[in-house]
């Protein structure tokens, strides 16, 4: 958002501010309001907030927002980042296949409002040695529009500089690399 303009980047385009009743590429800006933006293409309506990962919006399904897709670009190292929400707040992600779960520091945690002291304790192996955690099952794990209930993941007692987005959530997608592009689809 870039005060009452959205800011769109179209079939990985350069990056336009567009106001609201105003096509950039095909998709119209049909209203933006505080943290958010109404877009609408092909004929169907999307909404779309501040903090989500870049998606291809209808890019799935003809049924509308597809929910099933996830584009992610590589970032610098070849990481692939997003932000995007653990039980509906604010996360940041890099995605880790090396991960058997969605693992977050008890930091993170906390900021999300997660009890996860009331988990299962669990001694975790990582790269860094052992410690102690708590396994834990998050209600919602969302990047763009797609949004995966009960997801398991374990926190951690050491601060982490992101959330590793692990295999609880990432094996219920069809992963493709395309270059710099990792292209998550929902199995159903």
């Amino acid at each position: 958002m870039l005060g009452n303009r959205a800011l769109l980047i179209v079939n990985g385009g350069t990056p336009k501010a567009v106001a609201p009743g105003d096509t950039h590429q095909g998709v119209k800006v049909i209203s933006t309001q505080g943290d958010q933006a109404v877009l609408e293409s092909g004929g169907k309506r999307y909404t779309l907030r501040v903090g989500e990962a870049p998606s291809s919006v209808g890019a799935g399904d003809a049924g509308g927002p597809s929910g099933r897709k996830i584009v992610l670009n590589a970032g610098t190292g070849g990481h692939f980042m997003s932000d995007g929400a653990i039980n509906g707040k604010p996360a940041y992600f890099m995605v880790d296949t090396g991960a058997s779960v969605v693992s977050l520091g008890s930091g993170d945690a906390e900021r999300l409002g997660i009890d996860y002291k009331s988990g299962q304790p669990v001694r975790l192996s990582t790269a860094n040695g052992t410690s102690m955690g708590w396994r834990i099952l998050l209600a919602s794990v969302r990047i763009g529009d797609v949004e995966v209930s009960n997801v398991d993941a374990v926190v951690g007692q050491a601060p982490m500089p992101y959330i590793l987005l692990g295999n609880s959530f990432l094996t219920r997608f069809q992963m493709r690399r395309d270059n710099d592009q990792l292209v998550l689809e929902r199995r159903f």
